[in-house]
């Protein structure tokens, strides 16, 4: 029996530092230093899981990042090359498994989580892991998040080196940037369905181009083809995120000319 397509049940982004509109200042986070890394991945989470609330038991939360928490490792390498002795809070290996503790606590979430790294696609591979972990019945939905931190020179020569055989683009973006984004998936017959407007429906998980909304086909390529900055390795889920954004934009757009002809 073919798997029903996951839906978008809410979508936050959140950048920082990277000299665009829309950024914000740095959330936050008691716990966390110096790095914008879970500062960030909370403001996204958090948005995505107070849009909407659901039962933290039946909820499974999945972090990608290319290149992880830069900020942290970049520190602790330049403490090491100056002869300073090293500060056990800067493990940059674990930051990313400690935001999602302090998530899990704040909002009740004792579903499956995973942060990963990968050198293929991000976005294919979350989409990918909501899908499968969506198969559990007793799951009703799947966080799934982007991170990305700017960084110097040493940062692009890394990025370059890991994603030249993907042709991704190096990010233009400033050393202290942050960017991040969360998107709630779930199933069209879960019962996670959204509360207004209509669900973007993903019916495949081998490329985040397969995705359309219900109302319109053109509303994700659209979305894409607008984007004036690329996001990297998560440029995907940006595009997820704006497309779930439009979509009550477009419904009542669309109720106010039905009305007008009327």
């Amino acid at each position: 029996m073919p798997r029903s397509p996951l839906v978008v049940l809410a979508g936050a982004t959140a950048t920082h530092g990277t000299g665009r509109d829309g950024d914000i200042p740095l959330p936050r986070l008691p716990g966390f230093v110096e790095s914008a890394f879970s500062p960030l991945v909370y403001e996204v989470a958090a948005r995505c899981l107070t849009e909407r609330p659901g039962d933290g038991a039946r909820t499974a939360v999945v972090l990608a990042s290319l290149m992880g928490d830069t900020t942290t490792a970049d520190l602790a390498s330049r403490r090491v090359v100056a002869g300073r002795v090293h500060n056990p809070l800067l493990f940059m290996q674990a930051t990313a498994n400690s935001v999602l503790g302090h998530l899990s606590r704040e909002f009740g979430i004792t579903g499956q989580m995973f942060s990963l790294s990968t050198l293929d696609d991000p976005v294919t591979e979350l989409l990918a892991m909501a899908d499968l972990l969506l198969e559990d019945p007793e799951l009703d939905q799947v966080l799934v998040v982007g991170v990305e931190l700017g960084g110097g020179e040493r940062w692009a020569a890394v990025h370059r080196e890991l994603s030249a055989e993907y042709g991704r683009p190096v990010p233009d973006l400033p050393e202290a940037a942050a960017l991040a984004v969360a998107v709630l998936l779930g199933r069209p017959d879960s019962g996670a369905q959204p509360e207004s407007g209509a669900p973007i429906t993903i019916r495949s998980t081998d490329s985040t181009d397969s995705t359309d909304s219900t109302d319109s086909t053109e509303t994700y390529a659209g979305e894409r083809s607008a984007a004036a900055a690329h996001n990297g390795s998560i440029q995907g889920l940006f595009d997820l995120a704006a497309a779930h954004r439009r979509l009550p934009r477009d419904a009542e757009r669309d109720e106010t000319e039905s009305h007008a002809h009327q």
